[in-house]
């Protein structure tokens, strides 16, 4: 079992205005502890992607928070960023580990599948997340339960992150099992996502 309070991940919106974003994402950043930031944007408008990387890395490396791309690996060393989030990680990351070195944070989304989270940590993943944890339209409607998460964290040493579809309930559930909380499309929709925030993990403090 986990044995310390799950940390805050924090996942970008797919689509944000970068001018009025940053300085909400700062004042979360200022107000929160976060543990790691992931640019997840579904644009795949380069020019887009390469100015909110470099906006977001000032903002998150000026806190010392690392700065994660989703699948773009390419755009990690361009930008300066910490490492990639694999959303589909296949069986490329050993290789991706030999290219990019060590210190490179390589995140794999395995779903709900405890064999792809395996095989992900054992090629070199530093972590991996497992989700959507919640009910969902999206996708074919499978989510992770709590019971792969129970046995993740009783046997595997690589870190789990727990993401999709969180509420309160989720958190206060999945928090003695679980490393990590990626949490984005939970908050941003609301008019204060900091208030949103804070009461979905509210069964952290």
């Amino acid at each position: 079992m986990a044995e310390d309070r799950p940390q805050l991940y924090l996942v970008t919106p797919p689509s944000f205005d970068l001018d009025s974003f940053a300085p909400q994402l700062a004042r979360i950043l200022d107000a929160q502890d976060v543990a790691c930031l992931r640019l997840h944007m579904a644009t795949q408008d380069t020019d887009a992607i390469l100015r909110a990387g470099d906006a977001l890395r000032e903002l998150a490396h000026a806190r010392d928070i690392p700065l994660v791309i989703a699948d773009h690996v390419l755009m990690v060393e361009r930008l300066g960023l910490d490492g990639v989030h694999l959303t589909d990680p296949g069986s490329g990351i050993r290789k991706l580990r030999d290219t990019m070195g060590a210190d490179a944070i390589i995140g794999a989304h395995c779903g709900n599948l405890r064999h792809d989270g395996m095989a992900a940590g054992e090629a070199g993943a530093d972590y991996i997340a497992f989700g959507p944890v919640g009910e969902t339209l999206l996708g074919d409607g499978a989510h992770a339960e709590r019971e792969l998460f129970e046995w993740w964290s009783e046997l595997i040493e690589v870190p789990v992150v727990a993401e999709g579809a969180l509420t309160t309930a989720l958190v206060e559930s999945l928090a003695p099992v679980t490393d990590f909380f990626a949490i984005g499309p939970e908050i941003w929709g609301d008019e204060d996502p900091l208030a949103r925030l804070r009461a979905l993990i509210a069964p952290l403090d």
